[in-house]
């Protein structure tokens, strides 16, 4: 089994998966749709790659505002979280992406990446930092169980 992380954005969504140990992520894709309402087939890849991935649970980037104020892409985001829920069966875990935009884009100048590729990256890179800022986090918490 896998946990997917989502970067669910206006017009994309970046995708990526654990691996089977829940120890790393790995960007997969990223699911574009011509209008931002047009969900459909977004949610339809979203299953394909559940059932392909074997994945037992969701990641979904949390974007609450730098000062933890919630705007228009929180509720965007909370709409977003119920559908998947609905049509998936899975537990969607909110998670706080501040941050992960910044964190690829500085992935992607330390790398030298210009132009077309780094566009075509940025949502599947937040998508992986999302899900590794979630795994670590699960393994930390793990690791204390352990001990206690």
């Amino acid at each position: 089994m896998r946990i997917m992380g989502l970067d669910f954005g206006s017009r994309t969504c970046g995708v990526a998966i654990s691996d089977a140990l829940y120890i790393t992520a790995q960007g997969k894709e990223i699911i574009r749709r011509e209008k931002p309402g047009k969900l459909r087939t977004t949610l339809a890849r979203i299953e394909q790659l559940i059932v392909e991935n074997e994945v037992e649970s969701i990641v979904l980037g949390y974007p609450k505002n730098m000062d933890d104020t919630e705007g228009e892409r929180v509720r965007l985001t909370k709409e977003f979280k119920e559908m998947l829920e609905r049509r998936t069966g899975l537990d969607v875990i909110l998670w706080d992406e501040r941050c992960t935009t910044v964190a690829a884009d500085e992935y992607m100048n330390e790398r030298r990446i210009k132009g077309k590729d780094r566009k075509e990256l940025v949502d599947m890179l937040a998508a992986v930092f999302i899900l590794q800022g979630y795994l670590n986090d699960r393994a930390e918490k793990l690791k204390k169980q352990a001990v206690t």
